[in-house]
């Protein structure tokens, strides 16, 4: 019996660590490319907002027919707005935790739109004079957003009190019966002057924009995960093996 080294079994291929590192370099340059698009998306989206702050106000049912109305100012009349029914949104304006009250103003196409008539801290108890029927003309301007959904773990409302802003049920308390547009108008000047504390309060239009970075993360993984693999097939494919079985 004698040993052949030339028989000597050679190295396997890593079948398994090679599927399992395309399937992960895969995942790392998808997850990549998603940033990149996300990034172009929010740069497009910062550029609109910009564009639409520098518009003057147009009518509100004229934005609101746009392609893009969000961030656009809208010059709005809203019948017995100052004395209109109103919910309570729980918000935090600078630190301070308060209330936003919000109505509903109906528009000339039928629809009822949200009015977000302004921010007044928490331990201030003053309120609008709430009277049905009011009519009196309410002219203001103001500035067209979307409607952010509340998530699954936002408290159901308290009454009139809401956690997140719920549209739906929003209307709902305020009675409102025919369709609800899906945008919300931010009021820019007063509607109520004669309330202590309660003051109109848009919410800067702030992106945070790190795809950039996220992109550079994902595809620098990429890059080490390729250098890692190439350096275990290195390793695996010279790694001495032991000879065959000796044959008779």
């Amino acid at each position: 019996m004698s040993n052949d080294p030339s028989k000597a079994a050679r190295p396997r291929f890593p079948v398994v660590l090679t599927v399992l590192t395309a399937a992960s370099l895969v995942a790392l340059v998808s997850l990549g490319t998603w940033q990149v698009q996300r990034l172009q998306w929010k740069e497009d989206l910062i550029a609109a907002a910009d564009r639409a702050a520098g518009t003057p106000p147009a009518p509100v049912d004229q934005v609101l027919a746009s392609d893009a109305p969000e961030f656009r100012k809208v010059m709005m009349v809203c019948r017995g707005l100052n004395t209109a029914p109103f919910v309570e949104l729980r918000s935090i304006e600078e630190g301070q935790p308060g209330f936003r009250l919000i109505s509903a103003c109906p528009l000339e196409d039928g629809r009822a739109i949200l009015v977000d008539r302004g921010f007044i801290a928490q331990e201030l108890t003053a309120r609008p004079v709430v009277r049905a029927g009011d009519t009196m003309p309410v002219s203001f301007v103001g500035v067209v957003r979307e409607v952010v959904k509340p998530s699954s773990m936002t408290p159901p409302p308290e009454g009139n009190v809401f956690f997140g802003r719920d549209a739906a049920a929003m209307a709902k308390v305020l009675d409102v019966t025919g369709e609800l547009s899906p945008w919300l108008v931010y009021a820019e000047s007063d509607v109520n002057p004669e309330v202590e504390g309660l003051h109109p309060s848009v919410p800067p239009a702030a992106f945070s924009n790190n795809h950039a970075g996220y992109a550079a993360t994902w595809f620098g993984l990429a890059v080490v995960l390729i250098g890692v693999y190439i350096g275990l097939l290195r390793r695996r494919l010279m790694r001495p093996t032991d000879l065959q079985g000796n044959t008779p």
